[in-house]
């Protein structure tokens, strides 16, 4: 076994083209991973800023109103509420949209039945059920809502899961079938050295453990370079981006290079060593037939 494992690593550039390949692959995952993580980022936080409004009856006690905010906040779909009552309003509005010199001139509040809450969502693709329920509630007098924000940003983000998929799974494919071919290449070179150990009673095992092992290998090594060169490369766009477009830094909010790594390390490993078994083990399996 050891002497298989030896010999396995001697044609160098076979192995180098292994660690290319895989290496390559990973790269392309970990900065389209980077890419729609933050997509995902920014399309949450527009997400959490669409809300709700509902205003109630003319003569709803501050009771019936805290009661029913209760109730609302308290639904698995909602994330938070904000009150704002007749006197907020009337603050806000008065201090915005009045001129100063005529703000005297309305001794009361003109906006006395104006209370409302702003009921924020985890998701907005649950906004009709929560406006299906909050038109249930009889002190409910309107309920303002955004449909077309919410049918947008639902569409976005099946859209982006959609495409997500089906990228990462051709990604997945081209890495098995390229460090599948790198494999074949070398078994090919040392065809001869096989058969002969297989015609002097070396079981499959013994073989095919070598491959295998560098499989392995291949797949730590292939992750090891893209996330190292990942790590750099975000840290350097993201902060080139902050410091030559400040405007669009302020709009666009990109995650930390660590909440990206939390997930995308260990998920470029697995994928990384799983690519580099799946595709020596198969392609061993398939060709060491002599």
């Amino acid at each position: 076994m050891k002497q298989g494992i030896i010999n396995i690593f001697r044609n160098k550039w076979f192995s180098l083209a292994s660690v290319a390949t895989i290496s390559a692959c990973l790269f392309l995952f970990g900065l389209f991973y980077a890419v729609i993580a933050n997509f995902q980022s920014i399309v949450k936080t527009a997400e959490e800023g669409v809300s709700v409004t509902i205003f109630f009856q003319p003569g709803t006690t501050e009771d019936q109103m805290k009661e029913i905010g209760d109730k609302i906040e308290a639904r698995e779909e909602v994330s938070k509420v904000e009150f704002t009552s007749a006197d907020e309003a009337w603050d806000y509005y008065r201090a915005n949209w009045i001129p100063e010199e005529f703000s005297d001139g309305f001794p009361d509040n003109p906006l006395e039945n104006s209370a409302s809450y702003a009921i924020y969502m985890k998701d907005i693709a649950e906004q009709a059920a929560l406006v299906d329920y909050l038109n249930t509630i009889p002190e409910i007098k309107t309920v303002n809502q955004s449909e077309l924000a919410a049918t947008t940003l639902t569409g976005v983000n099946a859209l982006v899961a959609y495409v997500s998929a089906g990228i990462i799974l051709i990604l997945l494919l081209v890495s098995v079938f390229l460090i599948s071919n790198t494999v074949t290449i070398g078994i090919s070179v040392r065809k001869e050295e096989i058969s002969i150990m297989k015609y002097i009673g070396a079981t499959d095992f013994f073989v095919r453990a070598p491959f295998v092992i560098e499989g392995i290998l291949i797949g730590i090594l292939g992750s090891a370079f893209p996330l190292g060169t990942i790590y750099v490369l975000y840290n350097k766009v993201v902060d080139y981006i902050g410091t030559k477009f400040s405007v669009l830094s302020n709009l666009l909010h990109f995650l930390p290079v660590n909440t990206i790594f939390t997930t995308l390390a260990p998920v470029i490993v697995i994928v990384g060593v799983g690519i580099g078994f799946m595709g020596s083990f198969i392609t061993v399996r398939k060709h060491l037939r002599v």
